[in-house]
């Protein structure tokens, strides 16, 4: 009877065999992919379109199906670059907090593994904690905290699954240090076609909440004390699971709203007495955050967001 970390690596190995039967030859073994976030999904044109394959995950074994807004739920199979640079988009996510475990939420990962990817680039939606942060900056992630992971609800617990990577990986070297660089000079690229652009990048520390509610006051308070730059639902299962096969990683967070740090209103405070209720509603939600809102950054900021990983991958993969 085959073990549990076997049976995974047998499972991920049979899933990509059945999306090869749907690949032409060229498509076979993507060297990249790109995790496309809330918002996001626009990175799918990125994609030479004239060999392009899109398989829903309705159709993959395996893999769960995405019930958020502005997650499709299909994987994109296609070239990027004049080098004709075989990849695979994944646009749209499994988050834990739809009722996934953590295993089903980075099997799509594991797949990416035995395809043959090499590096894979991860971006998200993110509530920015950092006040110095705009809504609509990019963040180049260059480190985590893993606050699920921490309590126990982490990607690798069980048995390890030894065909993919070691027991104890390290996770102080997730963020490609080589692929970071990439970025920042991709990045001057894209200012130096669009002068005036006013979106910012920066680097910084993401953290990883199991959700689906959006965070307290307190509790972004506290991820701010602890050295968080930006937070959100997704990505940090995926990097883990990445890094644990040995998948070079590189980041993005685009900011799509600014966390609230300051502590609520008390009800003995001298300016809210005499206030109606819906005053005192529209006064403590100033600053609230809702998925509507994240969507609409995203779809705003998708051209720049677009700009910089194709220059990214156009540096990577040169002909």
């Amino acid at each position: 009877m085959a073990t549990e970390p076997e049976s995974l690596f047998v499972r991920a190995t049979g899933t990509a065999a059945l999306l090869r039967t749907r690949l032409p030859e060229a498509l076979h073994h993507p060297k990249l992919a790109i995790v496309c976030g809330s918002g996001l999904g626009g990175l799918q044109y990125t994609v030479n379109q004239e060999l392009k394959v899109e398989i829903p995950y309705q159709d993959v074994p395996g893999f769960p199906q995405s019930t958020v807004p502005g997650h499709d739920g299909k994987l994109v199979f296609g070239t990027v670059g004049e080098s004709s640079t075989p990849i695979v988009l994944l646009v749209g996510r499994a988050h834990f907090y739809e009722g996934h475990d953590m295993g089903v939420a980075t099997y799509a990962t594991r797949v990416c593994k035995i395809l043959g990817v090499e590096i894979m680039i991860v971006t998200n939606a993110a509530g920015g904690l950092n006040q110095t942060y705009n809504v609509g900056d990019i963040i180049l992630l260059n480190d985590h905290l893993n606050m699920a992971g921490i309590v126990g609800f982490h990607p690798l617990r069980g048995s390890n699954a030894e065909d993919f990577g070691v027991r104890f990986p390290p996770m102080s070297d997730a963020y490609d240090l080589e692929l970071r660089r990439r970025a920042h000079a991709a990045w001057k690229i894209v200012l130096d076609r669009t002068p005036g652009n006013p979106r910012r990048l920066h680097e910084g520390v993401y953290a990883f909440c199991a959700g689906p509610s959006f965070e307290t006051r307190a509790e972004c308070r506290m991820l701010r004390t602890l050295g968080a730059d930006v937070v959100g639902m997704s990505t940090v299962p995926e990097i883990t699971v990445a890094r644990h096969s040995g998948i070079r990683v590189l980041a993005f967070s685009l900011v799509t709203n600014k966390s609230v740090l300051e502590a609520g209103v008390r009800g003995d405070d001298p300016q809210v007495q005499g206030m109606r209720k819906d005053e005192l509603e529209e006064f403590l939600g100033r600053g609230k955050a809702n998925h509507e809102e994240v969507l609409e950054t995203g779809r705003f900021a998708a051209e720049d967001m677009q700009a910089l990983v194709k220059q990214i991958l156009a540096d990577i993969h040169k002909p």
